[in-house]
């Protein structure tokens, strides 16, 4: 099997080395439009295969889509990083036209991959992405979910002092401010969080885990990558391997929560086909509530890509 992830930045080059050393798939390529820097970095996680011990080959090309060929799963980080006072909103004009012509080329050459976006703002370079592509909606997908709810876990875990393997937790709606974590789909190896933290602490966690990106932003002066890139190899290996793991994902709701037409974060089943399912879940009031404010938020930024000039 073939992953090519496009944009060999901190991400790209993250999800491709956590894809090399968990050994998902045989080969890996990057791609970047800067000269030498895919190469530099494939060859690097290349040379300490024989120190980590694992077979996949990791490929580097500048700009040459024609060895990108044959892909199953594409993955697309490419675009300018959140710089100290951006929103995702405006990163939109740049990245938009970035994403279009790496989707155009991917599927130039590998019509029939499943394609993952990590660009931002994630949710509207989905769209973007699912657009240009003309692919089913099930195999045009954005990461952002299971970015989302490891932050909350590893918020938990930290407060609670237990493992984040025991840790279980879902989100809705669009990545970053107007996420909706859901407390009452959280559970400590079964138990529900409510039981085991005090509400006020609980809405705190909530609170940092919708502006944990921000926070990363503020410390370093730039975007978060580990936690993408492990993110984004995450789906790539429930897709490789068939392993129909319940993961939230970015997707184009056909009806599903009442919303057509907009790209939001929901849970599904994430098999060898792409999104296997849509998984409904029944929603309270509040939830409800805030699932529409996400939904208003996103869809301003997908009418601002809309009314663009094309």
């Amino acid at each position: 099997m073939k992953v090519t992830v496009v944009g060999a930045g901190n991400v790209g080059a993250t999800c491709a080395d956590v894809l090399a050393y968990r050994e998902v798939v045989n080969e890996i390529v990057l791609v970047d439009i800067k000269e030498g820097l895919a190469e530099g970095k494939a060859l690097d996680i290349w040379q300490k295969a024989p120190i980590d011990v694992y077979d996949s080959r990791t490929i580097g090309v500048t700009n040459d889509y024609s060895r990108t060929a044959g892909s199953d799963i594409v993955v697309i980080t490419s675009g300018l990083p959140r710089k100290p006072g951006m929103t995702r909103d405006d990163l939109i004009a740049t990245n938009a036209g970035i994403v279009k012509s790496v989707t155009e080329q991917v599927v130039a050459y590998s019509p029939n991959a499943i394609i993952i976006v990590v660009s931002n703002p994630l949710d509207v370079m989905t769209y973007v992405a699912a657009v240009v592509s003309k692919a089913p909606r099930t195999r045009v997908m954005g990461m952002a979910g299971i970015l989302d709810t490891a932050r909350y876990r590893a918020f938990l875990a930290s407060e609670l002092n237990v493992s984040p393997k025991e840790i279980q937790a879902m989100l809705l709606g669009g990545h970053g401010d107007t996420m909706v974590p859901l407390p009452r789909y959280t559970t400590v190896s079964g138990i529900p969080v409510t039981e085991l933290i005090a509400k006020d602490k609980l809405d705190a966690i909530v609170n940092r885990t919708i502006n944990g990106g921000g926070e990363l932003v503020k410390l370093m002066g730039t975007s978060a990558w580990y936690a993408p890139g492990s993110a984004a190899a995450q789906m790539v290996e429930a897709i490789a391997k068939d392993q129909r793991r319940v993961v939230p994902v970015c997707i184009g709701l056909d009806g599903e929560y009442g919303i057509k037409d907009c790209y939001l974060g929901v849970p599904v089943i994430l098999g060898k086909n792409g999104i296997e399912k849509v998984i409904e879940l029944q929603l309270n009031d509040e939830e409800k509530t805030l699932l529409e404010i996400s939904r208003g938020k996103v869809k301003e930024v997908m009418d601002v890509y809309d009314n663009m000039p094309k």
